[in-house]
């Protein structure tokens, strides 16, 4: 079956030079720039502190990192589709933030493990909560023929909030010689700020008609999903495959010889070029096909891993990380809007929920692989093998575009 030409190509008509996203938007990128700069002050720090601080064995951090990625993950479902049975996306999202708001102040009084998992839980819980009802509200919103645009902006917003998180937390390290609880004080601030942001700042829009509530995982609604849509689902968990945890980042960086307080940098200068790059590449996915440049980022991604695969020489490391947040750029923003495209209106926070879930999934099992595979053959073997991932996503995307294929 063909593919339908709105999964591959954008068909609306270019929009007009003076038309802008709407304000929402706009307080959305920011509301998820001030929650990301309050987590990842705390993130960026805690595995550290559990060790240095808590007494924490690695074997707990990892166990306290599984529970908390899996309950997100689980969450992300539930909430996309609640958000479509009751029709309404700022709600939920507004409980995930202040979840995540409100968690941010057990990490500061923390004197045991415990806390920290209990702490942990409840981010996550949050993250999952306003996961799909953020991006179908962000769907909703924009205007049909600049998705990709709206997308981009919001991505790049919080990647912003992403770099400058762990640099806000290294500069107070330094001033406050390695006062972890005060800055997880300071770390309260912009999380609450990000929900005030969203309630005052972000109105959702009126549906026309008020649709009767139905089931949105009923057999008839998930029939409903297309088998474009599901194909999007299926690229993007073979192209998260390819993208296993930064972790690997920051260790092929300590392999080149960058000290160990240093690490940050790696996050903070991938992320700086996603959020240079987001933006540009999600107003180029409104004018150009969806899966050439999702190709394009495939080919970049492929670079990036053969680069980091050659050598642990700084120039080489820093060159790969550079290489990572451009196919971060390129890519992310684009598969969101290409989860709304192929998604019908009244299930697309069910549609995120499934993709958000199986990319979850993905990520999950592309890191222990990339794990297993540093501890029995080197990081080499590691960044070949998301090339291997990467090649067989650029496969399936070929096929994907070829007419009859279903």
């Amino acid at each position: 079956m063909p593919i339908p030409p709105k999964a591959s190509r954008r068909t609306d008509a270019s929009p007009s030079p003076t038309r802008r996203l709407p304000a929402a938007i706009w307080a959305l990128g920011f509301v998820s720039l001030l929650m990301d700069i309050s987590s990842e002050m705390i993130h960026s720090l805690l595995p550290v502190f559990m060790v240095t601080v808590l007494g924490t064995s690695m074997w707990a951090v990892g166990l306290i990192e599984g529970f908390a990625e899996a309950t997100a993950l689980i969450v992300k479902v539930f909430s996309g589709v609640l958000s479509d049975y009751w029709g309404k996306r700022k709600p939920l999202a507004l409980l995930g933030y202040g979840l995540g708001a409100a968690s941010k102040p057990l990490f500061a009084l923390a004197t045991t493990t415990g806390l920290v998992l209990a702490a942990r839980l409840i981010d996550r819980v949050g993250k999952g909560l306003r996961g799909a009802p953020r991006d179908a509200l962000v769907a909703d919103l924009a205007p049909p023929e600049m998705r990709g645009a709206a997308f981009g902006l919001r991505q790049s917003l919080d990647t912003v909030g992403a770099f400058v998180g762990p640099l806000v937390a290294m500069g107070l390290m330094l001033l406050w010689a390695n006062d972890f609880r005060a800055i997880f004080w300071v770390a309260i601030v912009p999380g609450f700020m990000a929900v005030a942001l969203l309630l005052f700042g972000v109105q959702e829009p009126v549906p026309a008609l008020a649709a009767p509530r139905h089931n949105p995982i009923s057999k008839a609604n998930l029939r409903r999903l297309s088998a474009s849509y599901w194909r999007v689902v299926a690229i993007g968990a073979v192209f998260t495959l390819a993208r296993f945890s930064e972790a690997f980042l920051l260790l092929r960086a300590l392999q080149g010889g960058l000290p160990a307080a240093y690490t940050p940098l790696v996050l903070i200068a991938m992320n700086l070029v996603y959020a240079l790059g987001a933006y540009p590449f999600g107003k180029l996915s409104d004018a150009v096909s969806h899966t050439t440049l999702l190709a394009w980022g495939l080919v970049v991604l492929i670079a990036a891993d053969g680069v980091l695969a050659a050598s642990s020489h700084w120039a080489w490391v820093w060159a790969g990380i550079a290489l990572w947040g451009l196919h971060m750029a390129m890519t992310q923003g684009l598969l969101a809007t290409m989860v709304t495209d192929t998604a019908p209106t009244d299930l697309r926070g069910t549609a995120f929920g499934f993709f958000n879930l199986m990319s979850g999934l993905a990520m999950l099992l592309a890191s222990t692989v990339a794990g297993v595979l540093w501890d029995q053959l080197g990081a080499p073997a590691t960044f070949a093998a998301g090339a291997c991932f990467s090649l067989t996503a650029l496969i399936l995307l070929w096929f994907w575009r070829r007419p009859g294929v279903s």
